[in-house]
């Protein structure tokens, strides 16, 4: 049998979990959750070598974690919260060093202390392990889990000083509740205010040789190339007074510079690094923000005036993937093609890639059609949107012919030029693909709302399918003018979903294009019509039924021979 994926979620499933599984050597996938299973976890559940994701959550299961559960070395995702479950957490599970998108261990009967290895998990992107009984001190290993986007640490007994980096930081408050004996950023509470008997004994503000072999052991090597990475750059660099020496997580006034280069050798002289990573240190700065990175205006003391797009770190410190950062830079310079951006030079910082732009005076795409009256002189009228449509379907058949899968396709992705030429932005965060498979592994929380393909939410892959079916949805957008999804009513809309659902509300194809548009004249209110078609096909809920993306241009340009300006 060569059963990748069984879902048997939202059933009710009782009894022990079938050992039968355990032979479907080939599953990536097993979603058992939300059934009424009441059984022990088995112990030959790592047997299947290539399992994935690993979902047992809310369930009634009971017994301990396996030690064994450490073997699932592929592991992308582990979900076992709301059960039964008793005894520690094992230590083993730090030894699954693929984990990146959840670990969800909450509302179990687990005790004991956070095991210090799981501070191995510096991929892992959410950690759960709230509403259980778990005590002691949150590890100083901890502060390696440098991808960690979203903690929930509530209702627990633990104690001590909250570690003090961006991780933990930049989580709310409700994440560390009702602990009482927890203190420090960002709970607001001093450890002077935690009484004695709350806060267990510690040597927090030591790193014993254990501690460090817990966070480095594992790349001890690439630790140690960095440092010397660090060293030769900081003798090559300008000498910066007065720098002061910051825990991680802390805002710094003069930015620690690894190294940085300007390609374009008309800007050399322009450019000033330091200024660059300063600006994005501003808030007043930032234009916008995704799901991978957030775009900053940079002044520089030249009067030239630029575009940074700061990488946000998810599944990845600077410090193991600076080398893999700088040779995709400089791979993708040697890119070239109208309607794709990408960047004139870049700095690596001690914690985020900037990357470096000119200066794109129009704005994005979603800014010129969702918020006209920003940006009152361009106004986009239907043969604007359609060029800027066909731009971008050409800059996506460049993108696949070099096998490189778009990761964030969305309407906020594509800015425009003096002309609204469209230029496809954050190449730069996409993959580089083998051309004989044209897909890669997903990372945790890929995607915009309203762009994301169906299929992402199982098969854990991006694919050049999944580019097309974002790119259908940009195109509904520019023709209902409505965002690709809608939260106005604070339930959130689909657009996707509504453009499909029109029939069943009665409205006719015309009835959900943006009147304003379709109604100045009979051709573009053809083009729109036969674009809406094509948008149909881009959007099929199976990958396999859309088109290719030079298919796409050409459905485009047979739509394009026709007139596209109104007639008196």
């Amino acid at each position: 049998m060569n059963l990748q994926v069984l879902m048997l979620s939202e059933n009710l499933l009782r009894g022990d979990i079938p050992e039968s599984i355990l032979q479907i050597r080939s599953l990536e996938i097993l979603d058992l959750s939300n059934n009424r299973f009441n059984g022990t976890i088995p112990n030959g559940i790592c047997d299947i070598a290539q399992l994935q994701k690993l979902l047992l959550d809310r369930n009634f299961i009971r017994g301990v974690i396996p030690q064994e559960i450490g073997r699932c070395r592929e592991l992308l995702e582990l979900k076992l919260g709301s059960n039964n479950l008793t005894g520690t957490i094992p230590s083993q599970i730090g030894h699954m060093h693929n984990l990146e998108i959840a670990l969800n261990l909450s509302y179990n009967h687990l005790q004991g202390q956070l095991p210090p290895e799981l501070g191995r998990l510096i991929k892992l992107g959410s950690l759960d392990i709230s509403n259980n009984n778990l005590t002691g001190n949150i590890p100083d290993t901890f502060i390696g889990m440098v991808g960690l986007i979203v903690i929930n640490m509530s209702n627990n007994q633990l104690s001590g000083k909250l570690p003090k980096c961006a991780s933990f930081l930049h989580n709310p408050a409700s994440s560390y509740l009702g602990n009482r004996g927890l203190c420090g950023e960002p709970l607001n509470i001093t450890c002077e205010d935690i009484p004695y008997r709350y806060i267990a004994v510690e040597n927090n503000n030591k790193f014993t040789y254990e501690t460090i072999m817990y966070i480095f052991g594992p790349s001890l090597l690439a630790f140690m190339l960095f440092a010397a990475v660090v060293l030769v750059n900081r003798v090559c660099q300008r000498k910066v007074e007065n720098v002061p020496e910051i825990e991680c997580g802390e805002t710094i006034k003069e930015p620690s510079i690894i190294s940085g280069k300007v390609f374009a050798d008309n800007l050399r002289e322009e450019v000033d690094l330091e200024a660059v990573a300063k600006a994005t240190l501003e808030e007043s700065n930032k234009l916008s923000s995704g799901t991978f990175s957030a775009l900053y205006k940079a002044l520089m003391p030249s009067g030239v005036v630029l575009l940074v797009r700061k990488i946000i770190p998810m599944d990845m410190t600077i410090m193991q993937r600076q080398s893999k950062i700088i040779s995709e830079l400089h791979r993708l310079i040697k890119l070239s093609h109208e309607h794709v951006m990408k960047p004139v030079g870049y700095v690596i910082c001690s914690d985020a890639a900037l990357l470096i732009y000119q200066y794109i005076s129009c704005g994005t795409l979603a800014q010129l059609l969702h918020e006209p009256a920003m940006q009152p002189e361009y106004q986009l009228d239907w043969p604007a949107r359609f060029s800027i449509a066909m731009g971008i379907a050409k800059g996506l058949v460049f993108l696949h012919q070099k096998a490189i899968i778009h990761l964030d396709i969305s309407s906020s992705n594509i800015l425009l030029d003096a002309n609204l030429g469209p230029l496809i932005g954050d190449i730069e965060i996409s993959k580089f693909l083998d051309q004989t498979k044209g897909s890669a592994s997903i990372v945790p929380y890929v995607g915009s709302f309203g762009y994301v393909p169906p299929e992402y939410a199982y098969t854990m892959r991006v694919t050049a399918a999944g580019n097309i079916y974002s790119f259908g949805v940009i195109l509904l957008e520019m023709v209902t003018s409505r965002a690709a999804f809608d939260e106005g009513n604070g339930e959130g809309v689909d657009l996707v979903k509504w453009v499909r659902e029109a029939g069943a509300r009665g409205e006719s194809p015309e009835q959900i294009m943006d009147a304003t548009l379709s109604s100045v004249c009979d051709e573009w209110r053809k083009e729109m019509l036969d674009t809406l078609k094509v948008a149909f096909f881009c959007t099929h809920i199976r990958p396999k039924n859309r088109p290719n993306i030079n298919n796409v241009v050409g459905m485009l340009r047979a739509i394009r021979n026709q007139i596209d300006f109104c007639v008196d």
